[in-house]
Order: C-alpha cells, then structure tokens, then sequence
C-alpha cells in the first residue's frame, strides 16, 4: 500500500515536470510565430511605404524632389504615383477637355481634381461658354428641322404650280388661308414619297401567280405560261428588291414632273393643266408598273427553269453529246 502511494507521487512529478517542458515550449512557439508577424507585417509596412511611379516606374531614390501623389484606393507600391507623370497621364486622357472625368485604370476610382479659383471675367466666360456648348445641337437641330421644312414648303408651291399652271397655282395660293399653306404644301412631298413606298405591283403580281392558271382568258392569252414552270421556287424568293432610300426619294420627287410631260404627250387634247396632269401620272404610274411586272415576271420564270450542272472536271474531256445549259 505505501509502494503505491509512493509510486503515484513520483508519477505525479513526472507529469508535472513534462506539463511545464511543454507549455515553456509552447509558450516559445507562439513567441516565434508572433515575431515572424510582426517581421512580415514590418516587411509590408516597409514594401508599402517603397513609393514607386506606375507611369514612368520610378523609384524614390531615382528622384527625391519629385512631388508624388496617392490619388485612389489602390494599395502597395501602385498606390503612388508622380504628380507630373499623373498630370501628363490626364491630359492625354481629357484631351483639352476639363470637365471629362477620369479615374484609375486599375481600381475604377474617380480622381479628385482641384482646380484653383477663377477670376469673375473668366468665371462668366466659363459659363457663357458651357451654356453655348449644351445649346449648340438643339440649335443644329432647329436649323436642320427648318431649313427642311422650308424646302418641303418651297417644293409644294413649285408643284402646284407645275400641276395647276404658273398663273392658276399662283391664284389658288393667294386666295388661300396662310396657315393652310403652312401645313398643307410640305405634306405634297411627304405624301410623294409616301405613295412611292407602295409596291402595289407586288400584290398584283402576288395574284397573278396564284390565280392565272384558273382563269381561261389568261390561259388564252399566255397558252405557255404554266407550261414552262419546271418547278416552283421556294417562297423564300423575294418579289421585290429592298427599298433603296435615295431611290424613292428621287422617284418621288420627280414625279410630278413625269407626270406632266406624260399628260401633254399622251393627253394634250384635255384642256385642264390638272385633268392632263393627272391623267399622264396614273398612265406613267400604270405603264410603269405592267412592264415591272413583267419583268419580275420573267425573273421568276428565269429561276423556276434554272439547272444545275453536274460538276467537270477541267482535265477530264468533255463526252460527245453531252451539252450542258448555259450557266448562269
């Protein structure tokens, strides 16, 4: 009984021996590691403080009378940068424009620029000057908008003078209302172009090849229309071309013009400037439109009887008897 207390209290002094052993090492431990912060945090404090230029990638010890300047978020050594070598940087940025904003490539923040106090003469020029530069399109535009207007409503009265006569036109617009003028002559342009974009010859065509082969009088007068067709073409074939802008523009405004030398060519015996007018522009606008349709017509024939030839090679001689359509 006393060998086992006995060997318990030794037991005992051992533990606590090698309980005191590991915590002193432990406590060393722990004292290296916060010392090895405290050096690495030393080192980044140092690495931080290290100016070095981004632009010109300069050093401090490269020139100590250099201004520098820490103008955004950035952190380590990008975070400094010269004052001359970011003002350069700006301008080229702004390009003589001061109120373009400009920020830091590499973060996004906006520098802070101060500008020293204006004179009142050069502050009032300043104002004048950014009022003249946001006024300067709606201006533009207000020019552009009446001198477009006014074209509109010189074109009307040169028309209905060209249609009703020079001295009928002139009588009509005087006994007018002014504002009637005002509005109504810049619409005969508008309305020109407008009847321009109208295919109308489409939808006739559009009918004809959809009904011609049930109706007898069209068979008796195109005995060969539908007997030609060796095959349909798809309908992603387009009836018409796109519509050019400057095409229906100058079609439409020459219309009138047309028209009038139509009318006294074809109707010369019709009294009235306007009945001739106006019959030469529905016979222009008429003819016009049959031979279009005919030409359209004759395209889609032109594509419905295409072949494609088998593939020859140029080396190969060509066999006796094996003729070949013309390609297109």
């Amino acid at each position: 009984m006393v060998s086992d207390v006995v060997s318990n209290i030794s037991i005992n002094k051992y533990a606590i021996k090698w309980n005191k052993v590991f915590q002193e090492h432990i406590i060393q431990c722990v004292g290296l590691h916060i010392k090895d912060n405290n050096m690495s945090q030393s080192r980044l404090q140092q690495d931080e403080d290290r100016r070095s230029c981004w632009v010109c990638f300069a050093t401090e010890e490269d020139d100590r009378a250099a201004a520098w300047v820490r103008p955004c978020r950035c952190r380590g050594t990008t975070k400094w940068v010269h004052q001359t070598c970011l003002q350069r940087w700006v301008d080229e940025k702004q390009k003589g424009n001061s109120t373009v904003k400009v920020a830091c490539p590499q973060c996004n923040t906006e520098y802070l620029i101060l500008f020293p106090k204006l004179g009142p003469v050069v502050y009032v020029m300043d104002i004048i000057d950014k009022v003249i530069f946001k006024m300067c399109p709606f201006v533009a535009g207000g020019i552009f908008i009446g001198t477009v207007y006014w074209t509109m409503v010189t074109y009307g009265a040169v028309t209905v003078m060209q249609v009703l006569g020079h001295k009928e036109g002139l009588n009509v617009m005087e006994q007018a209302d002014p504002l009637f003028l005002l509005i109504g002559l810049p619409t005969i342009p508008l309305m020109l172009v407008l009847g321009k974009m109208v295919r109308w010859e489409d939808y006739v065509l559009r009918v004809w090849r959809k009904h011609s082969a049930k109706l007898p009088l069209i068979n008796y007068l195109f005995p060969d229309e539908h007997s030609r067709l060796s095959r349909v073409p798809a309908d992603t074939v387009t009836l018409t071309d796109p519509i050019s802008a400057t095409r229906v523009l100058c079609g439409a405004l020459i219309m009138p013009t047309i028209a009038t030398i139509v009318g006294k060519l074809m109707f010369g015996l019709v009294q009235s400037n306007f009945q001739r007018t106006l019959l030469g522009g529905f016979a222009f606008i008429a003819i016009k439109g049959v031979m279009k349709i005919y030409y359209k017509q004759q395209q889609y024939l032109r594509q419905a009887n295409r072949v494609i030839c088998d593939y020859e090679d140029p080396q190969s001689p060509t066999p006796p008897g094996n003729d070949t359509p013309t390609q297109q």
